[in-house]
This record gives C-alpha cells, structure tokens and sequence, in this order.
C-alpha cells in the first residue's frame, strides 16, 4: 500500500524561515576547498525541536549528528580537516551551494544506496539495499536489495515499497543476505535498468544489467556480465540521468560513468571513465563503447575495446560512488564523486564528496563544491539529485544521499545552487510604467 508522508512542516515568516525554501533552517554555502564547508557568514540559524519531528522516525544519531554541524557551524568551526585540494578549477557557472540544513529528512532507517530514476509512470522509483525500505527498519522486512516508488515532492512524499520490504506491492526477488546490491537504475523507453552487482564473492566483481518491463515487479538479467576474463575491465557506476523517461537526452545514446580497474579489486582508483550504448541497444553486449578521447576537432571518439581508453574524470584524493543528472535549467552536467574513500572508515569514506559540472557527459569538469568531511566524519555516498526535483531554472534541487550509522537511511536536503554573475539571469525591472500612445 502506499504510504504518505508528511516530515516537515512549510516554512515562511511565522516558521522562522525565509519562505524560499521548505523548512528554512541553518543556510550555509560549500565552494571550492571547503568542508561542510567553504561556508561563510552570513548564517541564519533557526534550529528547534521541530527538526525532530521532521524526521518522521527516530534516529537519535542523525539529529545529533545535525546537532552537532549547527553547534560547529555557528562556532565557525568548520575548517578543512586535512585540505584536500579540488581536482579541478572553479565553475565558471555554478560558484557554489547553499545548503538547507533545516530541510533534512530521513526516512526508512537501516536502508541505504538509494540511486533514483524518473519513471514513464511519472514517480520516481528507486534501489536500496539491506534492509526493510519505506516504513521497515535494519531487520523489519529486510532484503538484500528493494525497489520503491516515490510520489510528490519534498517534504510530502508518497512511498510505496514495490519489490521488498515492509508490505511489499510484489513478492521479493532479493529475499536473502548479500545476494546482490545495485546503485544505478535509468528508466528509458518505459523500462527500468540496473546495473547489478551479484556480490558472488571470489577475485572479481561480477557486475550484470538487469533490467524491468512492469516498473520494478520483476526483473532479468542479462546472459553477459562485467567484467569478462580479461583485465583491464570497465566496471559500472551509475547511469547518467535525465528528464522523465530519458526525456531531454541530446543524443540516441545511453551515458554510464565507470570505474576502470587494471587488476581485480585494484586499489586507489582515482578515475572514472565514460563507456555508451545506443538505448534501443543495451541488452546487446556488443553495443557499449568506452570514451577513448577527443579528437582534432574536440569531438568525443569510441571504441568497443578498453586498450585506448581513456578517463573522463581524475581525482587523486581518489573516487568512489558516483551519481550523474543533467541540469536543463543550467545546461551542464552534474557528476558526484565521493573522494578518500579509502581511510579508517574502510572504502565508504569520511563524508568527503564532491560536486562537478560539465558542458558535455565527457567534460570538461569545473568544481561546483568539494567537501572535506561533509556535516562530520562518518561515511555517506550515492548523492543524487533527480531532475525532477529540480527548480525550473535549475538553481534549486533536493539531494538524496545514503551513509551509514546514523546516515544508514533515505536521507534528503534542500540545496540552492549559487549562480555567477554571468550566468544569473538580470533582475527583474522596477519601477517601470508602461506608458501607451492615444
């Protein structure tokens, strides 16, 4: 059954916000070399108890969490860390981001991943793994990987738990432990696609498409999987998103983004690489190509083989769970990548990710915003932003991103992208009289 959930309330005047975004609470900006971060005075601070009751469901962990960042904030104490220096230089359109932190909600605890698609249905459906998904918990309705229907905007949604999870509309298909996780899902041409790690164990990834003609009841897989026999292999990331149903695509191609291990479980990746397949064409092995470069005239060049590929992204701090979306209200496209992965926490992170936008799917990357350590140490990943979502303008979106204690959840946040003079529209006139002849 589909369950509506109301987990904050609106803001305006007499809720002591702003009235331009719901539930207004702590704003602060992220630019470049910033932790949670890059953020500057002015703040405004409206924290109260009725962040609690915006979560919807417990999670004491979370709100201190949140605690904790409004404490530190108001301090000024938010300095990076250790420094990690932005692979690429300011955005030359997007200079930064305002968070709102007052906006958090979390739901379905014990529940994490998340990647988001905008469906045919116009809902978006997404994938999450371990755990019980909307209205379950670590253990209540636990399955390895569920699939879920998300109506309305924030802060009201309408969730539905479509294969898995607590009162499931489908039986599951990943009733067991560790028997397969995915953080990808694209919906083209009235069907969903997922990139599918089977979690077999052994020396390699093994990484299959699957994918599902009645919008996530059931699901196949493909008969070929990444990678082969052969290193160096190409392993799936995250499809590039766009409009509802793939609407907006400026070509007939679907976009991957992708990790390029030169041995099984290589360790430091530090780049991402673009591989492609026609979208009537992504059952068919033999259709991907891999980025393999520009040529003279600056136009992207493929092939169907890895030995001349070449990554569309690099970061030495290094790279780990991205999420991609086009931003028609801007034109660019939006990657996330989660960089020092590998540290005390294990390959989850510390909180350091960062925001990059591009002309094109290849590139190339300017830095919207890249976090040291993001609202505090503990490691969260697949951070999304659906198009849908999106402000007409594209300066306004909702993020969704996962983690793990406290962020072990469906976690959103509202976020204001901040424009460069060049790029802001010019203020609407005042003062104006229009004057008409006899």
């Amino acid at each position: 059954p589909e369950r509506a959930v109301q987990c904050m309330e609106q803001s305006g005047p007499a809720h002591g916000g702003n009235g331009l975004l719901p539930g207004h609470g702590l704003q602060r900006e992220g630019r470049i070399g910033s932790l949670d971060s890059g953020m500057r005075e002015p703040l405004t601070m409206a924290i109260d108890l009725r962040n609690e009751r915006r979560t919807g469901v417990g999670g004491n962990g979370f709100r201190k969490a949140f605690r904790t960042f409004a404490a530190a904030a108001a301090l000024g104490a938010f300095v990076s860390a250790y420094g990690a220096t932005p692979p690429y230089p300011q955005s030359t359109v997007i200079t930064g981001v305002t968070w709102d932190f007052g906006s958090q909600q979390r739901l379905a605890p014990g529940s994490d991943m998340w990647p988001i698609t905008w469906a045919s249905d116009g809902n978006l459906y997404t994938i999450w793994g371990d755990g019980g998904g909307f209205g379950g918990t670590n253990n209540l309705g636990r399955v390895s990987t569920g699939i879920a229907r998300i109506g309305g905007t924030p802060p009201t949604l309408t969730t539905t738990n479509i294969n898995g999870g607590v009162a499931s509309a489908s039986p599951p298909t990943w009733a067991c432990s560790n028997c397969g996780k995915s953080d990808a899902v694209l919906s083209v041409g009235g069907v969903l696609y997922a990139s599918f790690n089977a979690q077999t164990g052994g020396s390699s990834p093994v990484h299959r498409l699957m994918w599902s003609n009645d919008l996530g009841k059931s699901w196949q897989y493909s008969s070929w999987q990444y990678p082969d026999s052969a290193y160096p292999a190409v392993i799936p990331g995250s499809f590039l998103n766009f409009g509802q149903d793939y609407h907006g695509a400026p070509d007939n191609y679907v976009y991957m983004y992708s990790q390029y291990l030169s041995l099984p479980f290589a360790d430091g990746a530090t780049s991402i690489w673009l591989t492609r397949a026609p979208k009537d064409r992504l059952l068919d092995r033999g259709a991907y190509q891999v980025f393999t470069g520009l040529d003279r005239s600056g136009n992207p060049t493929w092939s169907t083989g890895t030995a001349n590929a070449k990554p569309v992204f690099t970061d030495s701090n290094g790279v780990d769970w991205q999420q991609a979306v086009y931003d028609p209200g801007l034109g660019r496209y939006l990657l996330t990548v989660v960089h020092g992965e590998k540290n005390a926490n294990g390959w989850n992170g510390d909180g350091s990710w960062g925001i990059f936008d591009a002309p094109h799917p290849w590139g190339p990357w300017t830095t919207v915003a890249y976090y040291d350590r993001w609202i505090d140490s503990t490691p969260k990943f697949s951070f999304s932003i659906p198009q849908k979502w999106m402000s007409p303008d594209g300066t306004k979106f909702v993020l969704v991103f996962s983690g793990t204690g406290p962020y072990d959840s469906w976690n959103t946040i509202s976020g204001t992208f901040l424009l460069s003079p060049q790029t802001a529209p010019p203020p609407a006139p005042t003062g104006v009289k229009l004057q008409i002849s006899p």
